[in-house]
């Protein structure tokens, strides 16, 4: 089963720093027919002006993944971490215990990003940031595991679930296969570009959840970037 939800139709917010749209129910968002799906619990779409950001706040045992699309996003958090993550890359955060982080755009330009969440396996996991830099031809062609907690899935940074979040950037009719075994299930947004799933339009920046499917054919419509979650 595949459901197709376009960015229009998805949860919005905005400010004068801040754009977002929300895949599940969040903050003034909410929708109790999108409060996750399985262990993925938010995907927000963040647009962030210069100088904008998310202020000192905290969070707990929740797997949080930021998938940054374009310019970059300096993050502080509690522990002494300091650093910035830009385009291409990611960054995922323990938030087991609790922990204070702020994250904001130092940059000339506009930032975007994805935000992702994901429950973890088990609660109060130690408290942990990181950030990398991957290869920018890892991803072409090919589905390309960037955070995982999936045995096998090597040169990812590590979450505490059975999930993965994976990229891939796809030229125009290019296809991607990725196989979903024992009942797991996706939710995958083109971060870029038009892709199509199993014969399913899909636009950019649509969310697309994905159930009772033995494998996913993702074919580039366009130029496309894909970010897909595989979790049980």
């Amino acid at each position: 089963m595949i459901t197709v939800t376009r960015l229009e139709d998805l949860g919005h917010f905005r400010n004068d720093w801040l754009e977002a749209r929300y895949h599940f129910s969040f903050s003034s968002y909410q929708d109790p027919a999108r409060m996750g799906w399985g262990a993925l619990r938010v995907w927000n779409d963040d647009i962030i002006q210069p100088g904008g950001g998310f202020a000192p706040h905290s969070h707990q045992n929740m797997e949080i993944v930021s998938y940054l699309r374009q310019g970059a996003i300096t993050h502080e958090d509690g522990l002494g971490n300091k650093g910035v993550t830009r385009a291409g890359d990611v960054q995922v955060m323990s938030a087991g215990t609790g922990i204070e982080h702020s994250e904001f755009n130092r940059e000339d330009g506009v930032t975007t990003l994805f935000q992702i969440w994901i429950e973890p396996a088990r609660l109060a996991i130690e408290l942990r940031w990181e950030t990398r830099e991957f290869p920018k031809d890892a991803s072409q062609g090919r589905l390309h595991a960037i955070a995982s907690g999936r045995y096998g899935d090597d040169g990812a940074l590590k979450i505490h679930q059975d999930a993965a979040v994976m990229g891939a950037t796809l030229k125009p009719g290019e296809e991607a296969i990725h196989p979903l075994p024992g009942g797991r299930r996706a939710y995958l947004v083109p971060a870029r570009g038009s892709i199509e799933i199993n014969g399913w339009d899909a636009p950019e920046r649509a969310g697309v959840q994905v159930s009772d499917e033995e494998q996913i054919v993702i074919k580039a419509l366009t130029d496309a970037e894909v970010v897909l979650v595989d979790i049980a």
